[in-house]
């Protein structure tokens, strides 16, 4: 189940919890990719919060909006770069994507399977994608109060066998906000504290959000997945009707 656009848009610009989990989880994504110019950017689920560092110095950047959730203008300001498109049938083309970053993407399709393909299919060689998930463990997963607490939540172990399933080579994960998802004084102010103290001792504090970082095998081991890649229309792609004479 896909949250609304608006209220995404909501929690994340105008709730204060929502802007300081934006800007951990932005930090950290900046921190992966330090370098993106001359590289294609894109983004699926509501991950516009996390492209805003990569406009002033990459090729070009898309907000991919699913359709169930609805699109928004993006960034403000400026030239628009969202758009909207069907969960599993983006208007990008094959091995075009240098880095993709999905939030609230993965966790609330209808068809993770068919998502990861799709994921697969744009990422050219060397591509790498962020994804970005509820943590089982944490407390942000067990909250209505943020959009983390809304669709599947992983461990870490099945996003990994899941990844694997689908041609992708884990590089590396981390965890964040380890805060309470609250919005009272006292964890608001301690916030900071917290991160630090769930990075240095993950073993008995679980972060809210994990992060995986993964790089796409080629060439793919899945049976039939080659030629999906190479013909993305599959049957939409026209086909001559008429009787050879």
């Amino acid at each position: 189940m896909h949250l609304d656009v608006r209220t995404l848009r909501d929690f994340y610009y105008r709730n204060a919890l929502g802007r300081v989990a934006q800007k951990i989880v932005r930090d950290r994504v900046r921190a992966i990719w330090p370098d993106t110019h001359g590289r294609t950017v894109a983004g699926y689920g509501f991950a516009v919060p996390l492209l805003r560092p990569f406009l002033p110095d990459s090729r070009r950047v898309v907000g991919l909006m699913p359709a169930p959730q609805g699109v928004m203008h993006w960034p403000a300001g400026l030239p628009n770069v969202s758009v909207l498109c069907h969960e599993t049938e983006w208007p990008l083309e094959t091995g075009h994507v240098d880095r993709l970053v999905l939030m609230h993407g993965l966790e609330t399709c209808d068809n993770a399977s068919a998502l990861l393909d799709e994921c697969y299919r744009v990422l050219g060689p060397g591509g790498e994608a962020l994804f970005v998930v509820p943590n089982r463990s944490g407390l942000w997963a067990r909250s209505d109060r943020t959009p983390f607490g809304y669709g599947r939540p992983y461990s870490l172990g099945q996003l990994e066998a899941q990844l694997k399933a689908h041609d992708f080579i884990t590089e590396d994960h981390v965890s964040l906000l380890y805060q309470p998802p609250s919005t009272r004084r006292f964890w608001m102010r301690t916030g900071p504290i917290w991160e630090r103290m769930g990075r240095s001792i993950p073993a008995v504090m679980a972060g809210g959000v994990m992060l995986v970082r993964a790089s796409k095998r080629y060439p793919p081991t899945r049976r039939g997945i080659g030629q999906r890649v190479r013909e993305p229309l599959g049957a939409l792609a026209p086909k001559p009707v008429a009787k050879p004479v």
